[in-house]
């Protein structure tokens, strides 16, 4: 290696005279720049199709998004784990004390609801022993209550509670004489009892006027107060408390009326930042750890979303050279199947799991720090954040043909799929309307459009079958057979007609993709753009015996050739690992706009060009810095 290094003076060389620019010479530099520029497409397309085990092989590319997503499936479960645990605590304390506060303020309740309603009461004497029933035990509450519970202020901020009634402005009604006379417009009164009032005789606001209740014009009355409470249970769980504000509402409704007073009990529970806390112990550090264990989650989840946002960028890109090469060569487009392989959906179902994954984990830690309080948003992002990472692990299973059958098969039906449920919703949508219009009244299932819905879903999976017929109620014998007749054609249609063909377009699905696994997949154009010249081997094989001679050399190995373009020849370098081929490269900056030679590459792709230079009448002049090795 140590030969004439001086030789390979490249600026003394570009001015040597005599250069030509012949239409020969043009032509076949020309053809050789298309060679080249197709075979790095070709090459650049096989590796961005490689699995990461493929491209960690071809180059060792280390998969770092395949080794945050696992490392991102571990922390975001860990992650929701924990917050599960603690949103089950938030929603029980709610759940509990709604249960508490309708024994306390509801007379008779017995422990469950009547439909959608709490209780009912049937005569004026419960009517009144229920409204003053509440009004004392707001009172009392301080000696009855087992919770922490305290009275909040009111809306003109004071501890009152308030007391509304609805009714028709005037009117006048004889049923016996079947006669009415009622002004439609509706007025409200209302009246504050605060506790200074309430602590005087109860017969002073009982005897009050407001409490003469005229029932047939009495539509509603409303009992509302606002209580507070802290939840203490997280600090078992190594939390901060939560403060509760309790916005409760009893409604007497008597909109019917039809004799039954149905009674309500609303509630809406808001969680606020405590004012003053003082808490001794390790729950500030516990919290402190949870927080920077949040923080390495978003962390995690933004290096995921920029390596799989740098990812498709560089896809558009290559599918961009594509394009426009399949459109200079072929004189045509390339379908719109192979342009939509270039972006791969894994990719965006990853981008919107760290994006979800992102923002609930900021809420999350908002709420941890007790500035914000919606849990449910936060349970919502974090859920669904958790469900896309989990279902984005198929891509890696994928890898195996075993488990590629599954993906292979979704992606194959759902077109067929979602056609076929559209016919068959306007038929399941047919029989929801025409069963809430005539079974409703008869049916609790069948009340409203949501709960039809349902249940017809129900009957499709074969659930609660009996129940649905046997609750029609038998007042009119025209619509229990009709109800006879419904069921019966529903069940029947979407059972054995319906669901046999879903499920034979999904078998039709699994059984074509096991074929072309066995046989072989219809080639695209893109696949038949990557088969050429597939393999290193093959290209070689095209080469005569000079290449297999050219490929002994192992080191440094620099080129003087005499090409068409230049009588005195150009330097080609083999090897740009070596010192000299760096100089070389470096060098043929000068003279690579005069007759822009090619850089060869040690692989097949370089002998093969430089091959082709010889047979268009380039002579090999002499070799320099050969290090043989055969």
């Amino acid at each position: 290696m140590a030969r004439d290094v001086e030789a390979l003076d490249l600026p003394a060389w570009s001015r040597a005279s005599g250069l030509s620019q012949g239409p020969q010479c043009r032509d076949a530099m020309a053809h050789l720049d298309s060679e080249v520029k197709e075979e790095r497409l070709r090459e650049d397309l096989r590796f961005y199709f490689m699995n990461p085990c493929e491209k960690f092989r071809a180059r060792q590319q280390i998969p770092w998004k395949m080794g945050l997503q696992i490392l991102k499936i571990v922390m975001v479960t860990t992650q929701l784990v924990r917050f599960g645990l603690s949103n089950q605590l938030v929603v029980a304390f709610k759940e509990e004390n709604t249960a508490a506060f309708k024994h306390l303020f509801l007379k008779g309740y017995s422990g469950s609801d009547e439909d959608d309603y709490s209780c009912s009461v049937y005569t004026q004497e419960d009517t009144y022993d229920s409204i003053f029933f509440a009004i004392n035990q707001f009172h009392r509450l301080r000696n009855l209550s087992l919770g922490t519970l305290g009275y909040g202020e009111s809306e003109d901020n004071r501890i009152a509670l308030k007391v509304c009634k609805q009714h028709y402005k005037k009117g006048t009604m004889f049923p016996s004489n079947e006669t009415l006379n009622i002004d439609s417009d509706i007025e409200i009164d209302c009246i504050h009892l605060d506790l200074e009032a309430l602590s005087k005789d109860p017969q002073d606001w009982k005897n009050s006027s407001f409490f003469r209740l005229e029932f047939y014009r009495l539509l509603q009355v409303d009992i509302s107060f606002q209580l507070k409470g802290i939840d203490l249970q997280t600090i078992h769980s190594r939390e901060l408390p939560d403060c509760y504000v309790f916005q409760n509402m009893i409604i007497f409704d008597n909109k019917a009326h039809s004799g039954k007073i149905k009674i309500y009990f609303n509630i809406d529970a808001k969680i606020e930042e405590c004012k003053d806390l003082k808490i001794s112990g390790s729950i500030q550090k516990n919290t402190q750890y949870v927080l920077v264990f949040d923080a390495f989650v978003i962390v995690i989840c933004l290096a995921s979303l920029i390596l799989c946002t740098r990812s498709i960028v560089l896809a558009l890109r290559l599918r961009k050279r594509f394009l426009k090469f399949f459109l200079e060569k072929y004189k045509r487009h390339v379908c719109n199947a192979d342009q939509r392989e270039f972006i791969n959906q894994w990719y965006i179902l990853v981008i919107i799991s760290d994006l979800l994954t992102i923002s609930g984990s900021v809420l999350k830690m908002e709420i941890k720090a007790k500035n914000l309080t919606n849990y449910n948003l936060c349970s919502i992002l974090l859920g669904t954040s958790t469900l896309f990472v989990w279902v984005g692990v198929i891509r890696y299973l994928g890898y195996f043909q075993a488990y590629n059958v599954l993906i292979l098969t979704m992606q194959a039906s759902l077109p067929k799929v979602l056609r076929f449920c559209a016919c068959a919703g306007m038929i399941y949508l047919g029989y929801t309307f025409c069963g809430w219009i005539v079974l409703g009244p008869y049916h609790n299932k069948f009340e409203n459009l949501n709960t039809v819905a349902e249940c017809l879903f129900s009957l499709v999976n074969g659930d609660d079958m009996y129940a649905t017929f046997a609750h029609i109620q038998q007042k009119s014998h025209l619509v229990w057979l009709f109800s006879r007749l419904y069921l019966y054609s529903f069940i029947s249609l979407f059972i054995y007609m319906i669901l046999s063909l879903f499920i034979a377009i999904i078998t039709d699905s699994y059984d074509t993709i096991k074929k072309y696994q066995q046989n072989g997949f219809p080639a695209t154009d893109l696949q038949e753009f990557l088969k050429e010249c597939s393999s290193k081997e093959k290209c070689q094989e095209e080469s005569p015996a000079f290449l297999s001679s050219i490929c002994c050399l192992r080191r440094s190995v620099l080129f003087r050739v005499r090409s068409p373009c230049s009588q005195d020849g150009m330097l080609c370098c083999l090897n740009k690992e070596s010192s000299q081929g760096k100089r070389c490269t470096q060098k043929s900056a000068d003279w690579r706009k005069q007759c822009s030679p090619p850089f060869f590459p040690p692989t097949a792709l370089g002998f093969r060009n430089l091959l082709f230079l010889i047979k268009q009448g380039t002579k090999v002049h002499d070799m320099v810095g050969i290090s043989w090795e055969c």
